[in-house]
């Protein structure tokens, strides 16, 4: 990339980021009421992402073939017993993510 294209690149990304991260702050500003449907969205898209999030990670598992999906399934219980115990998916995430590897190269 030529020095002309690296700043024009910089410059988009700026711009991108901005632009993503101010147009809320003008599109529903502080003194009026948040539409229904935002608030909507604010209520279901968190737990519609974790499910496609769920999806996505158990598509290849394989029931008939190598580990059977045993540390796909210990892994989810960590994740269920943690988001229920503690309601902090970040630690949920965190702490399935870490079981899995864990029984991935230690155990199976």
């Amino acid at each position: 990339m030529t020095l002309t294209q690296q700043i024009i690149t910089i410059g988009m990304v700026v711009l991108g980021t901005m632009l993503t991260r101010f147009l809320p702050f003008l599109v529903f500003p502080a003194g009026k009421p948040t539409p229904k449907y935002i608030q909507y969205l604010g209520k279901v898209l968190p737990a519609a992402v974790f499910g496609l999030l769920v999806i996505y990670c158990l598509k290849d598992v394989s029931l008939i073939s190598g580990s059977h999906g045993i540390p796909e399934l210990i892994s989810i219980a960590v994740v269920v017993v943690l988001h229920c115990w503690k309601r902090q998916m970040l630690l949920s995430i965190a702490g399935g993510t870490i079981c899995y590897m864990l029984l991935v190269q230690f155990v199976f």
